[in-house]
């Protein structure tokens, strides 16, 4: 999520930034490297061209994974999502006004205004919140939430200090003398093992188990708070786990 936070409005509106010698996605932050043609059904593709497909497939569109993302993070609540995909898809608001079943027509109408309104709001926030980044020598770096996390709330309130403190505080030689007693360092230690475990790989449980064990030999406990708090998914009956992007 931090490549998202810190991309401006056209990276985002695109789904990836450009390097000197990449294309990276910021959905999920693959690489793509420059100069390289790229195979694809049957077709080739220059990088560029390339990274567009990679995001059409794993992602559907930006719209559709920044539409996903949790309410604490898009500030939208279940029905305005309900409402901008019908937008999205192109569709009337007669036949939107049909699907959901309320009001009327000119119902459909006030929401589009109501939203238009939350976009003026947000660009002079957004312009706000830049004129103080230039002006505010005293902000904390805040570490980014993740997409998956399941309750966002003040544990995550955590600065980059706070979050390099707590490391040093319970992991020595990259293992974990114990498990935290407060939510926030919790937190903070369950990032830290998720970002050893490997991304695009589906883990076994016994494989996992062992990958956990390396940190803490309490696996259960910590494989239990990874799936808690966002960090991994499953299968139903455990016989596959894998981070979520």
């Amino acid at each position: 999520m931090e490549m998202i936070w810190s991309s401006n409005l056209e990276e985002l509106k695109k789904g990836f930034t450009e390097g000197t010698e990449v294309f990276t996605c910021l959905l999920c932050e693959k690489s793509i490297e420059k100069g390289i043609i790229y195979p694809y059904e049957g077709f080739n593709y220059e990088a560029e061209r390339f990274m567009r497909i990679h995001i059409q497939k794993e992602h559907g569109s930006v719209f559709e994974y920044l539409i996903g993302l949790n309410k604490k993070l898009t500030g939208l609540t279940d029905h305005q999502k309900n409402l901008l995909n019908l937008f999205y898809q192109g569709k009337s608001d007669k036949e939107i006004q049909t699907e959901l079943e309320i009001g009327s027509p000119s119902t459909i109408r006030h929401h589009r205004f109501a939203l238009k309104e939350k976009e003026r709001q947000a660009r002079i926030f957004l312009t706000l919140m830049e004129l103080l980044d230039e002006k505010d020598q005293h902000a904390p770096a805040f570490v980014p939430i993740h997409k998956t996390a399941t309750m966002v709330d003040e544990r995550y309130n955590i600065t980059q200090e706070e979050q390099t403190s707590i490391v040093e505080k319970f992991f020595k030689e990259s293992k974990l003398n114990k498990f935290p007693p407060k939510e926030k360092q919790r937190l903070v230690v369950l990032r830290e093992i998720a970002a050893q475990l490997q991304k695009e790989r589906i883990y076994k449980e016994k494989e996992l188990n062992e990958e956990i064990s390396k940190f803490y030999e309490d696996y259960v406990l910590i494989r239990r708070y990874l799936i808690d708090y966002g960090f991994l998914t499953r299968k139903n009956d455990g016989s596959a786990y894998w981070l979520e992007n």
